[in-house]
């Protein structure tokens, strides 16, 4: 509720366009329908869901106007490519990861979350652990 702009990438935009339109009624959904949406995307021209712009450029440049921008907080949900260029430009401020205990049969270099890139230095915040269900 701290935000009012989403930014994310194509292949995250393409799970979340579909799924988030048809959910309404709580607060949560009602907020992330109607913010300011961002999909950087070099192949994504006309996007369906409603106040979404497409970044087809470097995305550096506007990321940056965003965040100078007077307004909220912009989440990104999703960790990938456009991840790793606000890492390396400085522009990714509070990283929330969550951690799921699951293993995947298999896997390529570019499923990893690590990458060669510049270093960013964070501060731990807290963690939490959520009950187990069992």
């Amino acid at each position: 509720m701290s935000c009012d702009a989403l930014i994310m990438g194509r292949r995250t935009y393409e799970v979340f366009a579909p799924v988030w339109p048809m959910r309404s009624g709580d607060p949560a959904s009602d907020q992330i329908n109607s913010m300011a949406k961002y999909v950087v995307s070099s192949t994504l021209t006309d996007p369906d869901w409603n106040n979404t712009s497409v970044i087809g450029g470097d995305p550096v440049p506007e990321i940056k106007r965003l965040k100078e921008a007077p307004g909220k907080d912009i989440v990104q949900y999703g960790f990938g490519q456009l991840s790793f260029t606000m890492l390396e430009h400085g522009l990714l401020d509070e990283l929330r990861l969550w951690v799921y205990p699951l293993l995947v049969g298999s896997a390529e270099p570019s499923d990893l979350l690590y990458r060669d890139c510049s270093a960013g230095t964070f501060e731990l915040v807290e963690t939490t652990t959520p009950l187990a269900q069992l």
